[in-house]
């Protein structure tokens, strides 16, 4: 599987004033392909509602949607996957109710759930956080180490989440990352068009000079 190597998590605390879709609809023109549809807070009818225009503007752009852990909303807007947490709904699970078509995700703090996550049929795999984070304070940071050790056990899309922007992401990128997940660094960017598109130019160059320092 193929995924593009910048992967924007939605969150509507972190968009200020922007709705959500104007943010994603801006990521979009910049170039954005990969998208996951995070909310916890609205209803469950204003949620389907702005899935729905995401799905729209998704399609249109012919980006990936995933939706976070919900898989009720994942079908009922017939979503590209869903991501999901350690503590959701366990995967296997899951891919029995999604049917194999659809792209599964998990989130791993640890070795040993990268290994379960491959045992049990992930499509791809975040692991962090990295950074500290602006968003996310739950967790301490890791640091790149946790990317090294689950790159040596995994063959999966592997993302790397947690405090992520321009100055860091070829440091998750030489760690043997596959893309950045990212939330701050687009929600609270000025012109998210433009941040976006050279964000992934940068990830490009990242993943050039990465290949380059592997053959010496």
């Amino acid at each position: 599987m193929t995924l593009s190597p910048l992967y924007l998590i939605t969150d509507r605390q972190a968009s200020g004033r922007r709705s959500i879709p104007d943010l994603v609809k801006a990521a979009m023109e910049g170039g954005l392909k990969l998208l996951q549809y995070r909310e916890k807070e609205l209803p469950k009818r204003e949620t389907f509602h702005v899935a729905q225009v995401l799905r729209e503007l998704t399609q249109s752009a012919g980006a990936t949607l995933i939706i976070n852990d919900d898989l009720d909303l994942a079908m009922a807007v017939e979503a590209d996957g869903v991501h999901l947490g350690q503590e959701d709904l366990p995967l296997p699970v899951a891919r029995k109710i999604l049917g194999p078509g659809k792209i599964l995700g998990i989130s791993v703090r640890d070795v040993t759930a990268a290994q379960r996550a491959v045992q049990e049929g992930a499509d791809y795999i975040a692991v962090g956080p990295i950074f500290r984070s602006s968003t996310k304070r739950v967790r301490s940071p890791m640091g790149c180490g946790i990317v090294r050790e689950t790159r040596n056990i995994v063959r999966l899309p592997l993302f790397g989440i947690g405090g992520i922007d321009p100055s860091n992401a070829c440091e998750v990128i030489q760690a043997g990352a596959d893309g950045v997940a990212v939330i701050a660094s687009l929600h609270q960017a000025p012109d998210v068009t433009k941040t976006t598109r050279e964000f992934l130019n940068l990830l490009e160059e990242c993943k050039i000079n990465a290949r380059s320092a592997s053959m010496f």
